[in-house]
């Protein structure tokens, strides 16, 4: 009956984790439902037009912002981004915070890697008070709420295949007499169907995932209406959403592709 043993593990995988996954997608909602209630922004605020960087943000967070504040100024001449992965400051005069937040973290000599100024400024007091008014507003969830939906689903996809090489396992073993190995299966199938229905809930009720944005901000990221084919803010928006990969120009896109690599002597 070492099957049983094997089941039993199966039902502690498969109901922790759905446990978890209930617990978080409710916990989720709570967070959004009183984070609208108790904000300080009227409805009528929270369904204005995003700003680039609120963009940038709700769809990538602090990092965005930062990758889109870098192209900005690269494609306004303002700063050199270099295939190489170098940035080099042409204007030290920033049209805004963000800017004076890049122009910063470059620092004095007005040169640096692009990798370490991404880091600066995605944390930057700038972009922390851009984050706690979207919070403010509604319209993106506090810090760290919007992983633990999907960690828990990703969870539950793990027991899905944990029940089926348990399962597995089951059926591999010597034949025991009285137990066939189709009702073997059938108890397996049990945890198995737990752990499948469960992500199809999740996959109707509490998707996407979104990591950023609470359901409003998804909303009014949906709206985002692009200009003409060309246009420049058109194309800030897209790397506002999409991210780097959204860039077309292929020196541009390498110099945030590459990597530092080791010295060599």
């Amino acid at each position: 009956m070492f099957w049983v043993l094997l089941l039993l593990l199966a039902w502690a995988f498969a109901g922790t984790a759905c446990t978890r996954l209930c617990l978080t997608a409710v916990r989720a909602a709570t967070v959004d439902t009183d984070v609208a209630e108790t904000t300080d922004v009227p409805t009528a605020d929270r369904e204005r037009d995003l700003t680039l960087y609120e963009a940038a943000f709700l769809s990538g967070g602090p990092a965005r912002v930062a990758d889109v504040t870098l192209v900005s100024m690269a494609r306004q001449r303002r700063l050199l981004l270099a295939h190489t992965g170098w940035a080099t400051v042409v204007d030290p005069r920033g049209r805004d915070e963000m800017e004076r937040s890049v122009i910063g973290a470059i620092g004095p000599e007005g040169q640096s890697r692009i990798a370490p100024v991404r880091a600066r400024v995605a944390g930057a007091e700038a972009v922390c008070r851009l984050a706690d008014g979207l919070v403010r507003a509604g319209l993106a969830v506090p810090d760290g709420a919007g992983t633990t939906v999907g960690a828990a689903v990703r969870q539950v996809r793990a027991a899905a295949l944990a029940v089926v090489a348990l399962g597995m396992t089951a059926l591999l073993l010597p034949v025991q007499t009285g137990t066939p190995r189709l009702l073997v299966g059938l108890w397996f199938a049990l945890p198995l169907t737990l752990s499948l229905s469960c992500l199809a809930l999740a996959r109707f009720e509490v998707h996407p995932y979104a990591r950023w944005a609470s359901p409003a901000g998804q909303r009014l990221l949906g709206t985002l209406v692009h200009g003409p084919a060309g246009d420049e803010r058109s194309f800030l928006t897209s790397v506002a959403v999409r991210g780097v990969r959204a860039i077309g120009e292929p020196e541009l896109r390498a110099a945030f592709a590459h990597r530092d690599q080791p010295w060599r002597e």
